[in-house]
């Protein structure tokens, strides 16, 4: 099985981005996830989506290749960052690579509700008619204080956030199976 996984910042130090690498690596023994560039691809015109640029090709064949998608994604301003809708929206055109792909949601952020706004708004555009992806209800990684859960190499190091991820990622892989 192969999963994509998105980072919604493109902060090189980013938590979230950490947390994608973190994902990648735990859980390897269970499932292929590649972490896909979003840096690259440019704003999305509707004038150039039938005959996109190489980025986005690329990008929209790996999406719509894979098994699952998930979205790693930080809090900007009670949203989501620009650059993750960017990258969504261009899925959401012409081919529609998101559409009935199921998404895994995980956030981290130093404040104590760990993405909550934005992951409610991200499955708000996931919902979309143009994405209409797959999430599993009440399968949500919210992680707070992230900032005091990860060590300096990105890697989680407090127990029960890293149990609870565990938890989490067993019920996407076995649900993304189930309806496969």
């Amino acid at each position: 099985m192969k999963f994509v996984a998105i980072a919604g910042s493109i902060r090189k130090e980013s938590y979230n981005r950490k947390l994608a690498n973190y994902i990648r690596t735990r859980y390897q023994q269970k499932v292929e996830i590649e972490l896909l560039n979003i840096e690259d691809l440019p704003f999305f015109n509707q004038d150039e989506e039938e005959e996109p640029l190489t980025a986005v090709r690329d990008f929209k064949q790996k999406v719509s290749e894979a098994d699952g998608i998930i979205i790693v994604t930080p809090e900007y301003n009670h949203s989501v960052p620009g650059v993750l809708k960017n990258a969504i929206d261009w899925c959401s055109r012409v081919d529609k690579v998101m559409m009935n792909k199921p998404v895994m949601i995980a956030g981290g952020t130093m404040g104590a509700l760990g993405t909550v706004r934005s992951q409610m708004h991200l499955r708000q555009i996931l919902n979309a008619p143009g994405v209409a992806a797959l999430t599993l209800p009440g399968n949500e990684v919210l992680i707070g204080t992230i900032h005091q859960k990860m060590n300096e190499d990105g890697k989680l190091v407090d127990e029960p956030t890293i149990q609870f991820l565990d938890t989490v990622m067993n019920n996407f892989i076995a649900w993304v199976e189930k309806i496969s």
